[in-house]
């Protein structure tokens, strides 16, 4: 018998994937729950394993190549004596000679992503991130001695390098992203691109355009509110030590803000105004190749601010080699993005689309401002605004949510770390 694999859905505004790499090449033996290939969807790398055994008889789409979710990829034969057969096959277009009667034996050799917990505790089996995997071969350490940090006990990429399987040149870079640190990371050298050229989307590049022009849509509001930070800014010089960057501080005010007004963080529903259950904090953050992604800090009103620090690293670490599982970038209910490490005073955020609001962070600048008294002082102030779904948000929401945040900002920020 003769199956197809075919390009597996790995998120659900996956449309077509890329393949990164096929880990098996044709006449090789396959294993059930065994990896074929690494798919580089909208958002991240994600490895792809065999739903049956068999021998890896054909590649239909190449590495390097894209194709639709749902297309066949490649096929995969029972036996060895059959290779010869689905080779011709793959060569003429044919569809495989042989159909699974019963619909629970279904032609798909491999769509599946990370697998249970479970079932790989029982399995014995060791899985693996891409990077971590490549890693791994070039310092040729056993995967099998390493314990997995990741979800679902998969080993990364750091936790090859932290049993010295990387030397610092091909470490994987664990600096924050542009959201999460002070300072711009180094700019990348562009691609040598000619004039006239049409260079093709990469999948998240795509997905950031399906997103905007879906956001074109949605009716919204936009209010801004000037707050001094030198409350906030005395806090962070203190934390930073600890590994507590600006977009974390941030993160949980807006988050412990936010307990005050649900309205902020609920979303849009055909059948009325949908409150969210947690607090979930997504941080807009570039990525070097193009694109954006958000990775998500959950119930950051409950989660302490230390905490929120050490998992902000490793959601950017993971960010930045495309190994953030679908849950750690869209769950998120409410947004920031920040542009003010590149001293950009103020500006505008696109809503999301799914959620209610987002918040665009400014720098923070030395300003000239006058008291109550009319007394005039040198503070640090920054800019925010937000962009709200007026369908369901409407702008004294807003407006309250803003004052608040200010307040807690400018009075009580040593809060944040109870």
């Amino acid at each position: 018998m003769i199956r197809e694999i075919f390009m597996p859905a790995l998120s659900s505004t996956m449309t077509e994937g890329k393949i990164t790499s096929w880990l098996k090449s044709p006449g090789d033996k396959v294993e059930k729950g065994e990896t074929v290939l690494i798919v580089e969807s909208d958002k991240a790398d994600m490895d792809v394993e065999s739903f049956y055994e068999g021998w890896m008889a054909a590649i239909v789409t190449q590495a390097g190549d894209s194709a639709p979710v749902g297309s066949a990829i490649g096929l995969l034969a029972e036996t060895e004596a059959e290779i010869a057969t689905a080779k011709q096959q793959a060569a003429t277009g044919a569809a495989p000679a042989a159909k699974p009667a019963a619909p629970a034996a279904a032609p798909i050799a491999a769509n599946a992503t990370v697998p249970a917990p479970v079932a790989g505790a029982a399995s014995g089996r060791v899985f693996v991130s891409p990077r971590a995997r490549k890693l791994a071969k070039e310092a040729g350490i056993d995967l099998k001695t390493l314990k997995g940090s990741g979800p679902n006990g998969r080993i990364t990429a750091d936790d090859v390098t932290g049993a010295g399987g990387a030397s610092p040149a091909i470490a994987p870079n664990i600096a924050a992203a542009p959201a999460a640190v002070s300072r711009p990371p180094a700019a990348k050298p562009a691609a040598p691109v000619t004039p006239g050229q049409t260079v093709p989307f990469t999948p998240m590049q795509q997905a950031v355009v399906r997103n905007m022009n879906a956001s074109l849509d949605v009716p919204v509001f936009r209010a801004g509110y000037s707050i001094t930070t030198n409350s906030l800014d005395a806090l962070y010089k203190q934390l930073k030590p600890k590994g507590v960057t600006m977009s974390v501080l941030l993160a949980k005010a807006v988050a412990v803000t936010l307990k005050q007004h649900p309205l902020l963080y609920a979303s849009y529903a055909e059948a009325g105004t949908h409150y969210n259950s947690e607090i979930n904090i997504a941080v807009a953050v570039a990525m070097d190749d193009g694109g954006l992604i958000t990775p998500v800090l959950r119930q950051a009103d409950t989660t302490d601010i230390y905490s929120l620090g050490r998992s902000w690293q490793d959601l950017v670490s993971r960010a930045r080699s495309k190994q953030l599982q679908p849950d750690e970038y869209s769950t998120g209910t409410f947004t920031i993005s920040n542009l003010g490490m590149f001293g950009v005073d103020s500006f505008d955020a696109i809503l999301p689309p799914g959620t209610g609001s987002i918040l665009a962070i400014g720098a923070s600048k030395s300003t000239v401002v006058a008291d109550k008294s009319g007394m005039f002082g040198v503070k640090t102030q920054m800019r925010v605004n937000i962009t709200c779904d007026h369908r369901i948000i409407y702008g004294a929401n807003g407006a309250a949510f803003l004052k608040d945040l200010a307040a807690l900002i400018e009075t009580n920020a040593q809060s944040l770390t109870m």
